[in-house]
């Protein structure tokens, strides 16, 4: 199993991308933090999965936009299995509105937790990572960063950040063998992606834009998150990596 021993702690990974990711890393072997902001039932029934396993898994409560529930997110994580080995920052939701439209609050709330929430745990797991010299951090981008996309220019705005941001955390981190990666992802047949999946109209809107012609499953994207936490990518660092279907090459 190529996460044997590692302990994995994956934001917002109740449901949607969070959740596949970390069912993937359990099945490789690894120890899981599942992380909620507001659906306890959800995440309970992703660290039953795990238990199932016969990996491990706890569950916590953090919004990461604050930075104390950030910090206690990973001491959560060092706590109970000792250490932290790979971070994936996926915990986020969307406030689309039209550019002048949007109100100040829709553009705070999405920044805050994908951008701010992304650097807060990097930050709080920089620090363990450095004391162990060794660490995989993952950022989770969209195609939205790449292109941009109309309605959702706060959300297209922190994913390009979380780009840029990678690069840095992968430049700063490099001197303690500490790797920052980000994959960017496409629409996806789950989590954040549902409504235009299931919208007529919009389905074939963003069909005609995706090169494979189909839209993305856990299956797809899984083996990406778990090729950049395991030791096969120790030489990758501060890369982008696009699990897309093609859409980002429009």
């Amino acid at each position: 199993m190529k996460l044997e021993g590692k302990v994995a702690l994956i934001t917002g990974s109740s449901r949607g991308v969070g959740r596949a990711v970390a069912l993937s890393f359990a099945k490789e072997g690894a120890k899981v933090v599942v992380n909620y902001t507001s659906n306890e039932t959800a995440a309970n029934e992703v660290a039953q999965a795990i238990n199932q396993m016969g990996s491990q898994a706890i569950v916590v409560r953090a919004d990461v936009s604050k930075r104390e529930e950030a910090d206690g997110l990973v001491q959560a994580a060092v706590k109970e299995f000792g250490r932290l080995d790979i971070l994936v920052n996926n915990a986020g939701f969307t406030r689309p509105a039209m550019m002048l439209k949007m109100t100040e609050e829709q553009w705070d709330e999405v920044v805050d937790i994908h951008l701010k929430g992304a650097f807060l745990c990097s930050q709080a797991a920089g620090r363990q990572m450095k004391e162990q010299n060794s660490g995989k951090i993952i950022n989770v981008t969209s195609v939205a960063g790449l292109v941009g996309t109309v309605g959702q220019i706060n959300y297209s705005a922190a994913k390009g950040g979380t780009i840029s941001m990678t690069k840095s955390i992968a430049r700063e981190l490099a001197r303690y063998n500490v790797c920052a990666n980000v994959i960017s992802i496409g629409i996806l047949s789950m989590g954040m992606s549902e409504k235009i999946t299931t919208d007529e109209k919009l389905k074939e809107i963003y069909m005609n834009r995706i090169l494979l012609k189909r839209f993305g499953t856990p299956d797809d994207i899984s083996p990406a998150f778990v090729f950049l936490a395991s030791d096969e990518s120790n030489y990758i660092t501060g890369q982008i990596l696009c699990v897309d279907g093609g859409y980002g090459m429009i």
